[in-house]
C-alpha cells in the first residue's frame, strides 16, 4: 500500500469538470446495505460498471437503477489520473473500468470492509480524496486486526494491491470543516478493474 501525498492536484481542474458532467448524469444517492441501513456516504459511479448496494447485496451493475440508462463513460481526465496513479505506485498494467464517487458530509463514515466484489484481485485498488480531510483506517486480512490511521487531505492519493489488496479499511467519520473547493464535503474517487 503506497499513499502518494497530493498526486492528484495537477489534474484539479479536470477532475472537477468531470465530476460535474458525470453527477448531472447520476446523481449522488445514498444506498442501502442488505441489513436494511442507508449509508452515511452518498454515491454514484462512472466507466463501464457502477457498485451497488441494496437489500438482495453488493454487486457491480452495467446500468444506473435510478435512472435506467448505463453509468456515464469514465471520463479520459480522470481514467488518465487512475492509471498513472497505480504506475507511480508500482502497479503499470492497471486500466480501471470503474470509477466509484462517495460524496461524505460532516459526520459521515465507512466502516471497516473489504473491497472483495471484483473477479480480479490482482488488480490494485486507487482512491483519491479530495476536499475536507480524511482519518483512513488500513488494517489487515482479518476484521479485528489493529488498523493504522492515515490522514489524507487534497489531493492525496491511496493505492492498494497484491499482499494488502483484501486488508480491511475504513473512513472515520468526516470532521466539521469547509474547503474551498468541495465546501462542507470529502469527495473520494475509486477506480477499479472489474471486468475479468
Amino acid at each position: 500500500a503506497v499513499v502518494l501525498r497530493h498526486f492528484a492536484l495537477t489534474y484539479e481542474t479536470v477532475i472537477f469538470a468531470a465530476l460535474t458532467d458525470v453527477v448531472g448524469q447520476a446523481p449522488f444517492r445514498h444506498m442501502v446495505t442488505p441489513g436494511g441501513f442507508q449509508m452515511s456516504a452518498a454515491m454514484t459511479s462512472c466507466g463501464g460498471f457502477g457498485w451497488l448496494a441494496d437489500r438482495t447485496g453488493y454487486r457491480y451493475n452495467t446500468t444506473d437503477p435510478q435512472t435506467g440508462l448505463p453509468w456515464p463513460p469514465l471520463p479520459d481526465a480522470l481514467l488518465r489520473l487512475g492509471i498513472e496513479a497505480a504506475t507511480a505506485a508500482g502497479y503499470p498494467s492497471f486500466v480501471p473500468d470503474a470509477c466509484l464517487i462517495n460524496r461524505y458530509a460532516v459526520g459521515a463514515k465507512m466502516s471497516l470492509h473489504q473491497d472483495k466484489d471484483e473477479p480480479d484481485l490482482g488488480a490494485p485498488i486507487v482512491s483519491v480524496s479530495l476536499g475536507l480531510p480524511a482519518n483512513f483506517q488500513f488494517g489487515g486480512l482479518r476484521r479485528e486486526d489493529k488498523p493504522l490511521r492515515v490522514q489524507l487531505t487534497h489531493g492525496d492519493v491511496v493505492v492498494w494491491g497484491g499482499p494488502a489488496r483484501l486488508y480491511f479499511h475504513g473512513v472515520l467519520p468526516i470532521k466539521d470543516g469547509v474547503h474551498p473547493l468541495t465546501g462542507a464535503f470529502r469527495i473520494n474517487l475509486t477506480f477499479r478493474k472489474v471486468s475479468k
